[in-house]
């Protein structure tokens, strides 16, 4: 039996394809352990979780170095069980203080890295039973939980889409530590014990396929991308299993970038440009033969020149890029990617043109084109 190695906040679709696959893997060469998983709520996934003992099947389709890929993994004795922290708060800080923990992974969306304002009054940590409310609040109750026990620290990997997501959340438990008038040793030992590291991830995980043999019996098959990549900050000595999909970086700054300005640059500009000729997704646009020699123009000649040498392998990643938007399982509907087009115009394609113009003093074609248009519409 695996011993339980990782308390992960969050069981969706992504965690089950991303860091509970690499877990499930990693385990075919090296007894690295077993994660429980902690849900907010006694919700219908919880429940299936545990009913099917922790066994399900990431379907796995698409493009990579111009092969299809088609293949369904089996999925077992990743997860040991899920717990629900409004009714299970008992058995999670039970987890907490188990001696083979050695990671805390979370996945609450950007929504989740913020303090609720009804936890300011003093917390009793001895014999507290009722669960907190924000999650960095849980997190804080349950190391302090293990802090008392003499513990060691753990290492927090937090997957949320938030620029140094790591240094965000230890903020947040820190903050909350101090609303709690929490003791300064605790303090002292959540800073310096625990490792705290900042990631990258970056997969498209589609959720359940429209066809496969397994529908009907697998309520936790999902569907992802061949491509995987979890970019984590190593200053060289964290305390990680290995994986391909997992690279130790000094600094994730450009890894983040350049997802931002190549991938979700590249959504953006396709919604601005297919999307009015009628095009429904990115996998049609990309096919399109005006708009995908357009995107390639776009990446190869104003974005990659803007970013210059700030982001790590930016041809190949542009490369993938292109390969990924070409999977043919994949229906990415452009209408999607247009919520809040306006935002992500300013922060995914603005500052590319900014940094074109400063870098060679002249205004980047099909940048200023999409720019234009849209500030006139």
């Amino acid at each position: 039996m695996l011993r339980i190695a990782v308390l992960q906040f969050g069981g969706g679709n992504f965690l089950r394809a991303f860091t509970d696959l690499f877990l499930h893997q990693a385990n075919t060469n090296q007894e690295v352990g077993r994660a429980v998983v902690v849900t907010s709520t006694e919700s219908d996934r919880t429940r299936l979780i545990n009913a099917q003992s922790v066994t399900y099947h990431v379907v796995v389709r698409g493009l990579s170095g111009g092969q299809q890929i088609n293949e369904t993994i089996r999925v077992d004795g990743a997860i040991d069980r899920a717990l629900s922290a409004t009714s299970q708060w008992p058995e999670i800080r039970q987890t907490a203080r188990s001696t083979d923990l050695r990671w805390i992974v979370s996945n609450t969306t950007e929504a989740g890295l913020q303090l609720a304002p009804e936890e300011i009054t003093a917390w009793q940590l001895e014999g507290a039973t009722e669960t907190p409310v924000s999650f960095p609040a849980k997190l804080l109750a349950l190391l302090a939980h293990r802090h008392e026990a003499g513990l060691p620290g753990l290492t927090v990997l937090p997957c949320e889409l938030v620029d140094s997501n790591a240094d965000v959340l230890r903020c947040l438990v820190l903050e909350q530590a101090q609303r709690w008038r929490l003791s300064d040793s605790l303090l002292s030992w959540l800073d310096s014990q625990c490792t705290w590291v900042n990631t990258l991830v970056d997969r498209i995980v589609s959720g359940r396929p429209p066809q496969h043999p397994l529908l009907a019996r697998d309520g936790l098959l999902t569907m992802t991308e061949p491509f995987a990549l979890w970019a984590v900050e190593d200053p060289g000595d964290l305390d990680l299993f290995p994986h391909p999909a997992i690279e130790r970086v000094p600094d994730v700054t450009p890894y983040s970038l350049r997802k931002v300005r190549l991938l979700n640059g590249a959504h953006t500009a396709l919604v601005a440009r297919a999307l009015p000729l009628g095009l429904e997704t990115v996998g049609e646009a990309v096919a399109h033969p005006e708009i995908g020699p357009w995107l390639l123009q776009l990446l190869e000649q104003e974005v990659l020149p803007a970013l210059g040498d700030r982001i790590h392998a930016g041809a190949k990643f542009s490369d993938t890029t292109l390969e990924r938007f070409a999977n043919p399982w994949l229906h990415h509907r452009l209408s999607d990617i247009a919520m809040h087009h306006e935002t992500k115009m300013k922060t995914r394609l603005q500052p590319s043109f900014d940094d074109y113009v400063e870098r060679f003093g002249d205004q980047p074609k099909l940048l200023t084109q999409i720019l234009t248009e849209t500030t006139a519409t």
